[in-house]
């Protein structure tokens, strides 16, 4: 298997970017936000303890997420790899999910994180808002989420970049060439595996 984490803060454009390398190298996309946001229209005990936690900008416990995400795997163990958008978002998720992995005998093979500037950040939240009706991307709530971000999420890039991993890509621009920057740096960790 061929395993991503696509990294950023939120509005980089990982959901986005996804997308294309989902149909670029044929890879199942396992998002924990879609998932949260699944369980949260359907009103289900997890997705309404997760509604008051994401509404505050706040990150969902992780015994939660991590039960989520071994769950989607073992569902789909006949793909050739995953990108996990917004998964992991601590250094303790990304441990849990190395384990999680080597226990099915595969890893993460490389770490895209897309490097925004704040402004960039904000500008692109509201906007999302105003088209998509988003009530988690309001100036408040956006703000702080860059903030979890900056001061727990980020970490995950060092955890990452320890065991040589870590790709950073520019995230500013169109993108179609956000994309190519990530197909350089995917092929490349492609090549050498």
């Amino acid at each position: 298997m061929f395993n991503i984490v696509i990294f950023g803060p939120p509005g980089s454009g990982k959901g986005t970017q996804s997308k294309l390398i989902i149909e670029e190298y044929d890879l199942m996309h396992l998002s924990t936000g879609d998932i949260l946001r699944g369980e949260m229209a359907r009103k289900t005990p997890l997705g309404l303890e997760a509604k008051k936690l994401i509404e505050k900008g706040e990150l969902v416990p992780d015994d939660i997420v991590i039960e989520m995400v071994k769950n989607k795997i073992d569902e789909n163990l006949d793909q050739k790899g995953f990108i996990f958008d917004g998964f992991p978002r601590t250094c303790e998720q990304a441990e849990a999910l190395d384990r999680l992995l080597e226990e099915r005998n595969t890893t993460i093979s490389v770490m895209i994180s897309l490097e925004v500037e704040e402004d960039e950040l904000v500008k692109r939240l509201l906007k999302r808002a105003e088209e998509e009706g988003r009530q988690d991307d309001n100036l408040d709530v956006i703000k702080n989420r860059i903030k979890v971000y900056n001061d727990v999420t980020c970490k995950v890039a060092d955890y990452y970049g320890k065991t040589g991993r870590h790709r950073p890509v520019d995230g500013s621009g169109d993108i179609e060439k956000i994309f190519d920057r990530i197909c350089g740096a995917i092929n490349q960790e492609k090549a050498s595996a």
